[in-house]
């Protein structure tokens, strides 16, 4: 009995077995029970040997996931995953957290697997020729571009929508409700990150609407965790009475400046309106639901495959494609 005979059974990737297999938090739990019955049906023992192989065929690329617990992650892993399959490559994870240097982590990666190529998931925007260099095979930044580093263009390839461009039209959006008093929540406006370029784009949008830039209403959180965007929306509205919307960065924060607003008294968007960029399942459950710009998650995984399969397999040049957002009308944008 070989992991393939289990894949087959229940109607998964070889790719998702070892993922069940070695604990990876990126397979839903519907998925995970029905690897783990078949394991026990078919009475496969796995061996750390039998692992090892599966880990490292000769046809394998890597994912390198930047920051596991994510949501936002998890479609676009999964379309990774079978588009891989369709390919007949198998992919293989590797989970690290924000702290964690991504570069460093998957030029092990790629020794320890024998990878043909890297996906990065996730990752900072300022990588060195330098640093690359110890990678040793093509890769694609998914999610995310080298706006801020030394990179050739020609040297890799990505997959991102346009932070600056789409934070321009979220803000924008706000503007043509009549909000003037809108404060953006974000992670830091000089990380040399996706809040730098969305910071840029909300900027720009004040700009032309002849709306200058309060400084007061740049709220900073030092990062992207939702009991700091939870905190921080708190000390804003406290301070700042008269702001009439919010746009955060992100969805997560957006839900946790909700709470806040809702902890204060106050009412979305009656009081206080809130659109973001993302698009994550749990947006689509809050009350009301949040307006946002839904970035293409399959499309991001789908694509990224396709890209680095290209390079590989038929000599493609490496090319960086920008998709975009589709804006989603939830209930939490209010006109004044």
């Amino acid at each position: 009995m070989t992991i393939k005979d289990v894949a087959r059974y229940c109607g998964v990737s070889v790719s998702t077995v070892s993922r069940v297999l070695n604990n990876h938090p990126d397979v839903s739990k519907e998925v995970r029970a029905r690897v783990q019955e078949a394991i026990a049906t078919l009475h496969y023992v796995p061996n750390k040997s039998a692992r090892d192989l599966v880990a490292a065929p000769m046809n394998a690329i890597g994912v390198v996931i930047r920051g596991s617990g994510n949501p936002f992650f998890t479609p676009i892993i999964n379309a990774m995953d079978e588009e891989a399959d369709k390919h007949d490559c198998t992919l293989i994870s590797e989970l690290i957290s924000d702290r964690d240097n991504e570069i460093s982590a998957a030029a092990e990666f790629v020794r320890s697997k024998r990878l043909k190529g890297i996906i990065f998931l996730g990752g900072r925007f300022d990588y060195t020729q330098d640093e690359v260099a110890s990678i040793g095979v093509p890769f694609v930044c998914c999610t995310f571009d080298n706006q801020f580093g030394d990179l050739d263009e020609s040297s890799f390839s990505s997959v991102s929508i346009d932070d600056a461009a789409e934070a321009l039209k979220a803000t924008e959006f706000l503007l043509e409700h009549g909000h003037r008093k809108i404060a953006i929540l974000l992670d830091s406006v000089d990380s040399n990150s996706v809040g730098a370029l969305r910071y840029s784009g909300y900027c720009a949008a004040l700009k032309d609407a002849g709306v200058p830039v309060d400084c007061d209403l740049v709220v900073q959180t030092g990062g992207f965790s939702m009991s700091s965007a939870y905190d921080e929306t708190l000390a804003l509205l406290g301070r700042r009475p008269d702001v009439s919307a919010i746009f955060s960065i992100s969805d997560s924060m957006a839900v946790a400046a909700m709470k806040a607003i809702s902890d204060l008294g106050r009412r979305v968007p009656e009081d206080v309106s809130v659109i973001a960029i993302d698009g994550i399942e749990s947006s689509l459950y809050t009350v009301p639901t949040l307006t946002t710009l839904c970035q293409p998650q399959q499309t991001f995984g789908k694509t990224a495959v396709q890209v680095l399969m290209g390079v590989l397999n038929d000599g493609a040049q490496n090319e960086h494609l920008r998709l975009e957002t589709t804006l989603r009308v939830g209930g939490t944008v209010g006109s004044r």
